[in-house]
């Protein structure tokens, strides 16, 4: 019985001894090698001249409005226009019945050659009686009335010229005619209605669209901080004839031609916390009517110490700040932060927080973190940027995704 236990006992020492040596035939685990030093594509930024822009809403209104009014009472004869056409300066739009101002014009120039016909009669019976007067043939008082009667005759003269002058000027209101050219609106009347020139009853309106002028409101604080750049220098202003302002319609379009800036207003709305700044646009084929909402970018100087950086160079920490990656003169990746509130076409126009002939990582951010060494390679026009928009591994813990749009 022992001696079956004893056998059992070698055979799996055995065993045992054969597995241990078959594991110490096989091969050895290779070493883990060194880690290879990362690879980021970077662009080196230069101090350069850039435009300072901000985007504004606002809303077109007209150039010019012409309220359309009768200024003679009466009952309208004749509508002479198309609602909503253009109409010129000066073209009929309505008439009115001219009937009895006619009339009124005939009675009053009967008037003044009655006037005129006594003026003649008291002139040559003074100038008689001063004949008359010298020889003492009739007393100083019959000349002095005659002289007085001259003078009567005369203002009968001018106050029946005014007479007639007023009744051909309603006789001419009887012709309602635009003020100015422009597009017509809505008319308010229509043919037999009666209207009234002391209550100037109103017939319809004009306005010119071409050129149009673009309302827009401005934050007061981002002037303020305009004029302080303006005031250190970091900014050079621009005058009105020269600031350039852009349009984007309700759409999502770009209007195709540039306006300038007419005016800045002076006075805050307490309302609103914004002051309104006035573009002027031309308007030829008429696409801007009054009261569209349109989006305006505004180019109010030129900063010449700012850098512009590729929109994948910038990203935002979670406090919001805008941040780089730097790669240092010893080839370690130095998180940066920046001041960038604005881009222009794919770059972010940064205004602090670089240096001169720094290197920026635009491309490969994902596989390095701050602190450790990296190979610079410097990005190549088309290559780099494809490049960058390859590099979709996101963000370190302290980058994200920097968003496009203007900061307002």
């Amino acid at each position: 019985m022992n001696s079956h236990k004893t056998l059992r006992r070698s055979a799996g020492l055995a065993v045992t001894l054969a597995v241990l040596a078959l594991a110490g035939c096989g091969p050895a685990t290779p070493a883990s090698p060194k880690s290879a030093t990362p690879e980021v594509t970077v662009v080196t930024v230069r101090r350069t001249s850039v435009p300072v822009s901000v985007e504004l809403p606002g809303r077109t209104s007209a150039y010019l409005i012409a309220q359309v009014r009768a200024r003679v009472d009466g009952i309208v004869q004749k509508r002479s226009f198309q609602e909503g056409a253009d109409v010129k300066a000066n073209q009929t739009l309505y008439r009115i019945d001219p009937a009895q101002y006619r009339a009124a014009l005939d009675s009053a120039s009967a008037a003044l050659q009655k006037a005129q016909a006594n003026l003649t009669t008291t002139t040559a019976q003074a100038e008689r009686y001063q004949t008359l007067i010298a020889g003492n043939a009739i007393s100083k008082q019959a000349y002095d009335n005659a002289v007085a009667a001259r003078k009567q005759a005369a203002a009968d003269v001018a106050a029946s010229k005014a007479a007639v002058e007023l009744a051909r000027l309603n006789l001419g209101y009887t012709d309602v005619v635009a003020p100015i050219a422009g597009r017509s609106g809505i008319s308010q009347v229509t043919q037999g209605a009666y209207v009234q020139g002391s209550a100037a009853t109103l017939l319809t309106t004009i306005q010119q669209i071409d050129p149009i002028y673009v309302d827009l409101n401005q934050a007061s604080v981002a002037g303020l901080q305009l004029r302080r750049d303006a005031a250190s220098g970091q900014v050079k202003l621009r005058g009105p004839d020269q600031a350039m302002v852009t349009l984007t319609l309700e759409d999502g379009t770009r209007y195709p031609l540039t306006g300038k800036l007419e005016f800045s207003g002076i006075t805050v709305d307490p309302a609103t916390g914004s002051v309104t700044v006035r573009a002027i646009f031309p308007n030829p084929d008429k696409v801007l009517l009054p009261g569209m909402f349109v989006r305006a970018r505004l180019e109010q100087g030129v900063n010449d110490n700012a850098f512009l950086v590729p929109v994948p160079g910038v990203g935002h920490n979670p406090q919001g700040q805008a941040t780089a990656l730097v790669v240092g003169p010893d080839n370690k990746v130095v998180q940066r932060t920046i001041q960038a509130q604005s881009t222009l076409g794919d770059k972010w126009i940064v205004t602090g927080g670089l240096s001169d002939g720094e290197r920026i990582v635009v491309a490969g951010g994902q596989k390095v973190q701050p602190g450790m060494p990296v190979q610079a390679v410097e990005a190549q026009g088309q290559a780099a940027q494809a490049a960058a928009r390859a590099d979709t591994g996101g963000a370190s813990a302290t980058r994200q995704t920097p968003v496009l749009a203007q900061a307002t």
